[in-house]
């Protein structure tokens, strides 16, 4: 068993205990940890982290890039946003995303108009599995 933090600069999103942890790296794709893990630093890409419990259940967070820890028995979520899929105001979401496809479909600066979508799609995604 682990013992699991997800943090941000805002809060503490999560801290208990899990059976595994699964989330997408940057440079690895997706990737779950399971008790023996061996020590790993990566770099968060825009998704969902989801905390497999001992009971089976499953805690989902979005998390808008940063990094996972595991060392030990701990792994530690660090991430400028994570968002407790309960969490989420789902019409503010879908207003973010409104707005991203519309600054898109206007030509608008394309880069910061993609993140905005990417970060307004994850966050619809993980509120549907609240």
């Amino acid at each position: 068993m682990f013992n699991v933090e997800v943090v941000s600069p805002e809060a503490v999103s999560y801290t208990g205990e899990a059976d595994m942890v699964i989330a997408r790296t940057v440079e690895g794709g997706d990737i779950a940890f399971q008790p023996g893990h061996v020590p790993f630093i990566g770099s968060l890409a825009v998704w969902s982290v989801e905390v497999v419990k001992p009971d089976g259940s499953r805690d989902v967070f979005a998390v808008h890039r940063g990094f996972v820890q595991v060392h030990g028995n701990q792994v530690t979520i660090l991430s400028d946003v994570s968002e407790a899929a309960s969490d989420i105001d789902v019409a503010r979401a879908q207003t973010a995303l409104d707005n991203a496809e519309a600054a898109l479909a206007s030509d608008a600066v394309g880069s910061e108009a993609e993140a905005a979508k990417a970060r307004a799609e994850l966050r619809l995604s993980v509120s549907n599995l609240a």
